[in-house]
């Protein structure tokens, strides 16, 4: 037995940091025929609100049925990674029937495009009031890296993450713009008082923290209340942060990711004095991480270890990854949902503590995952 041991060891401490295997929970087709969904955000009444990237809003009904798309959007540049994009329901959406959403809003005369925050009220089906409230600057032609993920914080602020638009990510570590950032506003769009680089030109307002190449997932953790994040990497080097007010997170100086192609390196891997660490990467083959959730529910009790752990997309894996954790370590990888030869793009909990997995393919489809 003692000769064994160390292989023992050594066996349990691979299972603890790689993938796991396990068997899938059922998946249950709630609706399909969704093209190239993007968000979903689950709404009173059990009725799921979805966006397709090509610029629809759409509601679909308990039994699936897809509603037609709502009316009423801003123009919005529908092209390559860029259109319409995050959709999130108002914290206190049962009192103010308010919808926020991020999209690719167009230059007036044509010439490129930004990632911006608008936000209605649902009435029927269209949506009324709205109003634009953050347009990220500068205007870039690019149909590339525009992110992004709205997400509400304990004291009512937006997080909302910013893609370098693919061709900038020079400018990522200028505070004057807002390109691969991470920027919190009010309700309004204006910049909280509090912000890190408030009164500290020429950095921009908005700003909470920099370095990021295109953030795709974003969630509070149901504990701490802090702001996690996973953004791709290039070819190879994808990450999964904590991301902080005015903290630094590397890119382009700093990266686990190669250049597409001919894999030479960009930047450093650190650790470097001043920059943010990741928690976790993807080396040397990137996933493409999208949506994200933490499962509080014990609706999973027959798959130990799922409460508490982080699920999350995988667009290029094709799959739906759950990270295990031990605060703000990450203790192992189980890889979900393989055979099914879907890009996930989004994946919530929902009322009733089930996971909800959006897939983003011309037939998208909402599954759920029955245990």
């Amino acid at each position: 037995m003692n000769a064994l041991l160390p292989s023992l060891l050594l066996l349990a401490a691979a299972l603890a940091a790689g993938p796991v295997s396990a068997q899938d929970p059922k998946v249950v087709t709630v609706a399909r025929g969704l093209v190239n969904p993007w968000a979903l955000a689950v709404m009173p009444i059990w009725r799921l609100l979805v966006s397709e990237r090509s610029g629809r809003l759409r509601i679909v009904g308990r039994e699936g049925m897809l509603g037609e798309p709502l009316a009423g959007l801003p123009p919005i540049a529908a092209s390559g990674q860029c259109g319409l994009l995050d959709v999130v329901l108002d914290p206190k959406f049962a009192e103010s029937g308010l919808i926020f959403w991020t999209f690719a809003e167009p230059a007036a005369d044509g010439n490129g495009n930004s990632t911006a925050v608008a936000r209605g009220r649902l009435a029927g089906d269209r949506l009324v009031d709205v109003k634009t409230i953050f347009v990220q600057q500068p205007k870039v032609a690019s149909q590339a890296h525009c992110g992004s993920r709205i997400v509400f914080a304990r004291d009512g602020r937006l997080l909302v993450g910013m893609g370098d638009r693919f061709s900038r990510k020079d400018d990522v570590q200028s505070l004057d713009n807002h390109l691969g950032k991470v920027v919190r506003i009010d309700i309004d769009g204006k910049a909280p008082a509090d912000n890190p680089f408030v009164g500290k030109p020429p950095a921009l307002p908005e700003v909470f923290s920099l370095g990021h190449r295109n953030i795709q997932g974003a969630a509070l953790h149901p504990g701490t209340g802090e702001l996690w994040a996973v953004e791709h990497g290039p070819q190879g080097g994808d990450e999964v942060n904590v991301v902080e007010a005015g903290r630094n997170y590397g890119w382009p100086l700093l990266t686990f990711g190669r250049n597409y192609g001919i894999g030479t390196r960009i930047g450093e891997e650190g650790p470097k004095a001043g920059f943010e660490q990741p928690l976790k990467t993807w080396v040397p083959t990137s996933i493409a991480p999208s949506g994200m959730a933490f499962l509080t529910s014990d609706r999973y009790a027959a798959y130990p270890g799922w409460k508490g752990s982080l699920f999350v997309g995988a667009l290029r894996g094709e799959m739906l990854v759950r990270l295990a954790l031990d605060g703000r370590k990450v203790t192992g990888e189980q890889r979900l949902l393989t055979t099914q030869a879907m890009r996930v793009r989004d994946v919530r909990q929902g009322p009733d503590g089930l996971l909800y997995v959006l897939t983003d393919n011309a037939d998208g489809r909402i599954l759920r995952l029955d245990p």
